[in-house]
């Protein structure tokens, strides 16, 4: 009974939150938008910037400088949060809890900066495991946070000494990318409650982070000689604490081509990625992958089927016409007349590796190239359920997959040849990067599955072991 009441009076208070705070705050918002449409010379987005362009910040001789800034439509160009959110929700969540967050869209519009967020919080995380939150930050935002970044920014920030971020943003969102590729001192952001294992989808005491306000308590009287924000006047208050201070406007952030930063100037390279979304989940592309869902679950199961039941001409007839791209190139070189196999070394890309290699298809190795490309769901996975990796890849709407058979290893090069065994692997593995145009890396599958699962990789034996009979 008890229990019961703590219940009703908790969903009492979120109601009293979400809707009574939200409606006046919209009302005010709703009625404000009115005051600027009444006097067009008025409007926020004609207001002159109090401070200049980010562009406009020198970089030479900032070693010694201390920089404070915020991710948050700053080092990233995106201005909503929200496909971040949707990638913790879908990756480290459920599709069930990406739904949900994906309904209160029409509900954010109407809620102010503080009460989005809160909102976004309480349905991204009520309920989800630190550990999964772990895994999505380690393995799975860095890709889309890269992509995003803003090269400006970016640069600003890499040519000072020290660097502190403050956010509104849940800190755990946002540490590992900035601790780990921006090289970032110190992470200052919103805190959530927890409750053992599980975030309960509440804030910490503290609230949401005022910028300003950390800012003071973490610097005491000194102030940082650079101050990075946006254009809204709660980062002018934040950055005009700072000795100097430089806005990234709408127009720093998306319309300049500069601001892109490329695959070549990342601050760290991306090398492993761990998440089955292969696009940047905004509103209107999640609401795009749900509307598609069905059709893809259908065709997933029709291109399986195709594939296990059908002969190989008529499977690969109906495969191309529901889709699926096969490019194949090279040929495979005869088997050895003494009656020996050919060992196939492969890149893996997806569990369908061996499929396509068999729909083209050990002293005799012959390296085989591969590679896919998918516009939605990509098709391997390192923490979640393997058995959906082929069904996630038949979902895209145009899968296809490169298939480039190389020549034969010559028997000299290989271990029948005298050579040394990790001489062998290391040769075959430039052997494919250089067909891929990819570049070789010296890390193991131990360091991969460290990197994206936080394991080694290693499937544990199950079996138990006899009872002592002593």
């Amino acid at each position: 009974m008890v229990f019961l009441m703590v219940l009703v009076k908790l969903a009492d208070w979120l109601l009293y939150q979400l809707l009574a705070n939200s409606c006046y705050k919209a009302a005010r918002k709703m009625r404000s938008y009115g005051f600027f449409l009444r006097n067009p010379s008025l409007r926020p987005s004609q207001q002159p910037l109090l401070f200049p362009s980010v562009t406009k910040c020198g970089k030479e001789n900032r070693g010694s400088d201390t920089l404070v800034c915020d991710i948050h439509a700053v080092l990233l160009r995106s201005h909503s949060f929200f496909p971040y959110f949707m990638l913790v929700a879908f990756e480290g969540g459920s599709i069930i809890r990406a739904f949900f967050l994906l309904l209160s869209c029409p509900l954010l519009l109407f809620l102010d900066y503080e009460l989005k967020l809160r909102v976004m919080i309480f349905i991204t995380f009520c309920g989800l495991r630190l550990k999964d939150m772990e895994s999505v930050g380690r393995a799975v935002l860095p890709k889309f946070y890269l992509e995003n970044l803003n090269l400006q920014a970016y640069e600003v920030l890499a040519s000072t000494g020290s660097r502190v971020v403050f956010t509104s943003v849940p800190r755990v969102m946002v540490k590992g990318f900035l601790k780990e590729y921006l090289n970032v001192d110190d992470v200052i952001g919103t805190e959530l409650h927890t409750v053992g294992k599980y975030y309960t989808g509440l804030l910490s005491g503290s609230g949401l982070l005022v910028k300003h306000r950390a800012l003071k308590e973490f610097f005491g009287e000194k102030n940082p000689e650079i101050g990075l924000g946006s254009s809204s006047l709660h980062d002018h208050l934040f950055i005009s604490l700072c000795k100097e201070a430089y806005v990234v406007n709408k127009e720093d952030r998306k319309s300049s081509a500069n601001s892109v930063t490329p695959r070549d100037r990342y601050p760290k390279p991306l090398i492993f990625h761990d998440g089955r979304l292969a696009f940047l989940p905004t509103p209107l592309a999640t609401l795009s992958m749900f509307m598609w869902l069905p059709l893809g679950i259908i065709l997933a199961i029709f291109r399986l089927f195709v594939g296990i039941f059908l002969p190989y001409k008529l499977a690969f007839f109906l495969g191309s016409w529901s889709g699926v791209n096969i490019r194949v190139k090279g040929s495979d070189p005869s088997r050895s007349d003494v009656n020996k196999g050919v060992l196939y070394v492969c890149t893996h890309r997806t569990l369908l590796d061996p499929v396509f290699l068999s729909l083209s298809l050990a002293d005799e190795i012959v390296p085989v190239a591969m590679n896919t490309h998918v516009s939605m769901f990509y098709g391997t996975t390192a923490s979640g359920f393997k058995w959906l990796d082929p069904i996630l890849f038949f979902m895209n709407p145009r899968p296809s997959y490169y298939v480039h058979i190389l020549g034969k290893v010559p028997r000299e090069l290989t271990c029948a040849g005298g050579k040394p065994s990790y001489e062998v692997a290391n040769h075959i593995q430039r052997l494919l990067a250089d067909a891929l145009g990819f570049e070789c890396t010296t890390l193991t599958r131990r360091d991969k599955y460290m990197m994206l699962a936080g394991n080694e990789g290693v499937v544990q034996d199950k079996k138990k072991k006899p009872k002592s009979t002593n």
